[in-house]
C-alpha cells in the first residue's frame, strides 16, 4: 500500500509545472546534493531531488518512485547514467531525459569548484 502512497505523491499536481530533476551520484551526499542546490536556483529554478546508486552507501537510494517523479535524471558520472538508463529500461520509463556530467568524486558538498563545473556541463 505504500508504494502506491509514494507513487501518487510522485505525481502531486500541487508541484507545479516546473521541471522535476533528479540529481545522482554514488551516495547522494556530495555531488547530487550540490547539483540538485545549483539547479535549484536561478537561472534553472527546477524542482529537485538528491538520490545515490550505492545501496550500502545512500541515505537516499534512487528507486523506482524517484525515477518514476523525474522529468529528467542527472547523473555525475557516465556509468550511472548506464545503470540508470537500465532501471528506466526495467520500469519501462524509457522516455525520460538523462544527461551525464563526467563529474568525479572528488569534490566536498558545495565546493566552488564543483559548483563552477556543474554549471558548465550542464545543458539543460
Amino acid at each position: 500500500m505504500s508504494f502506491y502512497n509514494r507513487i501518487g505523491n510522485a505525481s502531486n499536481r500541487f508541484q507545479g509545472t516546473t521541471k522535476k530533476v533528479l540529481c545522482v551520484c554514488s551516495a547522494g551526499l556530495l555531488r547530487s546534493p550540490t547539483m540538485a542546490v545549483v539547479l535549484s536556483q536561478e537561472p534553472y529554478n527546477y524542482n529537485t531531488r538528491a538520490a545515490g546508486l550505492s545501496k550500502e552507501y545512500a541515505l537516499i537510494p534512487v528507486d523506482e518512485v524517484l525515477l518514476h517523479w523525474a522529468d529528467e535524471i542527472v547523473c555525475a558520472e557516465s556509468w550511472m547514467a548506464q545503470e540508470i538508463e537500465g532501471m528506466l529500461t526495467t520500469f519501462g520509463l524509457q522516455h525520460k531525459d538523462l544527461i551525464a556530467l563526467d563529474i568525479p568524486d572528488q569534490y566536498e558538498y558545495r565546493h566552488p569548484e564543483l559548483i563552477k563545473m556543474i554549471k558548465e556541463k550542464y545543458d539543460g
